[in-house]
């Protein structure tokens, strides 16, 4: 019985190392999507609404 050596690492296909890498930034992308989610950003206090005259108005066809 001969023992050989592996000589090309590019050519195993390893689908668990890439199945763990996907599922790794999966999950990154959501705890970040999520932690962005529970930041409180300000906003106004009170509704802005402004009337523009209807001499400002242009109709565009």
């Amino acid at each position: 019985m001969q023992f050989y050596k592996k000589t090309s690492i590019g050519k195993s296909l390893n689908y668990t190392r890439l199945i763990l890498k996907i599922v790794l930034v999966l999950l990154t992308v959501s705890l970040l999507i999520f932690f962005i989610g529970k930041i409180n950003f300000p906003a106004p206090s009170k509704l802005i609404k402004q009337e523009i005259p209807r001499e400002n108005l242009k109709i565009v066809k």
